[in-house]
């Protein structure tokens, strides 16, 4: 039996920095009503209801436009409620799947056609295909241009990864920063593993999730320096998400307003805020000109 997750705070305060138009939220998570979606048993947490409705009015009051669904592991590979979220905004919305190294051709075809343009392995949850499927999981999906979405639990894992990362044909999009803590810092492994894959122009970096690696409170300024040199390194491969409903939290739960908030306080420049919200996702994630 799992814990339930706290729901995302449902007052979401308007962001003081004002969004650009065409704006994306690259990183979030869609579970719809439960008698329609069941949950997968094999899961290691249990969400609450928070379907694509309440995606987009919260993204409403943050004035961001787009948004890229990424499949939640507690639903294991069934892709049927993100590919229904999907449907209910096609202008607005992309997605990364769940899929397996023998998914049929026929189902990857589908969700390309719906505007899914990756697969997320995880070290994380349950659900999620491991990175022992890593390189079958690749090539079955890179006819179709997608990308490999990663999940890592801590940063070393990362380090670990990027000779097998760096092989792949595919485009990498690493989540979270590869979930290096504030208290690490830019010289430890695993964010030097991640300056490496960004160096090669087929990686590309999530500021997400990254108020759960800070050890401080809001704005989570040990962030910065990471935030800095990533950049510094390509500003043209960084993209921006809240993570909502924010699953896995379960004793504290920030306002979406305020992620919006920290990563314009990071970046501090308002061009570079366009490109991290605006040009990198419309890129990565096929969204139209």
């Amino acid at each position: 039996m799992t814990r339930p997750c706290l729901p995302p705070d449902p007052n979401t305060r308007a962001p003081r920095f004002k969004a650009p138009p065409l704006s994306c939220d690259s990183h979030a998570h869609i579970f719809g009503d439960f008698s329609e979606f069941p949950l997968s048993p094999n899961r290691s947490f249990t969400p609450p209801e928070a379907p694509v409705a309440d995606l987009l009015g919260m993204l409403g009051v943050l004035g961001v436009e787009r948004a890229v669904i990424v499949h939640s592991s507690a639903y294991g590979t069934d892709t049927r409620v993100s590919e229904a979220a999907l449907k209910a905004a096609p202008d607005r919305l992309r997605g990364v799947a769940v899929t397996g190294p023998e998914t049929p051709y026929a189902d990857l075809e589908r969700l390309d056609q719906l505007g899914f343009s990756g697969s997320r392995l995880s070290t994380v949850v349950k659900g999620t295909a491991s990175f022992a499927d890593l390189e079958a999981i690749a090539a079955r999906v890179h006819p179709f241009g997608w990308h490999i979405a990663v999940h890592v639990n801590r940063s070393d894992e990362l380090a670990d990864l990027a000779p097998r990362l760096m092989a792949l044909p595919n485009p990498i999009v690493v989540d979270h920063v590869a979930r290096v803590r504030g208290d690490e810092g830019v010289q430890c492994r695993g964010y030097q593993a991640l300056l490496e894959l960004l160096r090669t122009d087929r990686c590309w970096v999530k500021l997400s999730a990254l108020h759960r690696t800070s050890s401080e409170k809001f704005p989570w300024s040990d962030m910065r320096p990471l935030i800095e040199e990533l950049l510094r390194t390509r500003p043209d491969r960084v993209v921006w998400g809240t993570d909502w409903p924010h699953v896995n939290q379960y004793d504290d739960m920030q306002n979406d307003g305020d992620l919006l908030d920290a990563c314009a306080e990071w970046v501090g420049d308002d061009a570079l805020m366009r490109k991290i919200l605006v040009d990198n996702p419309q890129k990565l994630y096929r969204f139209p000109e």
